[in-house]
């Protein structure tokens, strides 16, 4: 396959499964309390985050994973609790803490997982593991796709992030704090399918297990 068709392709896949777009209200529930430039840091460190765990989990991932014990299924379904979590606080008191820093806010829940989770992780997996065996250089080459690809996704989704700022100016206070709630039901949803996913996936890896034994 050719370098760039093969580029495009993960740089593809990688964005739908980030999906800024369809994320934006849910980044508006999140930061409709803070000031532009509070919201610019949160953001900022959102992606300088996301990048650093996705890179990480996407070349070490398999291995922290077993060093620890832990499955994939057993991640999506921490996911999707501190999600809910963070839904039902947004739902109760109509915003997060306010004394969170932005790195704090940026990091959990904007940069994992709502922006890095189960599935863009895994989707880069695969990506090295699909190029890896191509060529003599397929290890490299898979490497170079995967990490292009994830720094085009999330320079994209800052880019972004960065014009939500006139989706605040639009909507106004009320408008921003009712998005907020309603959001939070959107937030508790995506927190309910990681879960249901993480036990379905469980599931079948259990059964297609048992089934050869």
């Amino acid at each position: 396959m050719d370098y760039i068709s093969a580029l495009v392709k993960a740089v593809i896949a990688l964005f739908i499964i980030v999906d800024p777009f369809g994320n934006i209200p849910i980044f508006v529930g999140l930061t409709e309390n803070m000031t532009d430039d509070y919201r610019k840091k949160v953001y900022n460190t959102a992606i300088i985050v996301g990048l650093i765990l996705l890179l990480v989990f996407s070349f070490t991932g398999t291995e922290i994973l077993q060093l620890f014990g832990i499955s994939l299924e057993s991640f999506e379904v921490a996911g999707g609790i501190l999600l809910l979590i963070i839904s039902i606080r947004i739902l109760i008191s109509g915003t997060r803490e306010k004394v969170e820093s932005p790195e704090s806010v940026g990091a959990v829940p904007i940069a994992m997982p709502l922006l890095v989770g189960p599935g863009a992780i895994t989707t880069t997996i695969i990506t090295l593991q699909t190029y890896q065996n191509i060529q003599p250089n397929g290890a490299a080459i898979s490497i170079s796709i995967a990490v292009l690809a994830a720094v085009i996704v999330l320079g994209l989704t800052w880019v972004i992030l960065r014009y939500t700022n006139g989706l605040y100016k639009f909507l106004g206070k009320t408008g921003a704090m009712v998005i907020a709630r309603v959001m939070a039901l959107l937030i508790s949803a995506i927190a309910i399918q990681y879960i249901l996913d993480g036990v379905s996936h469980f599931m079948f890896t259990t059964h297609v297990l048992l089934g050869l034994i």
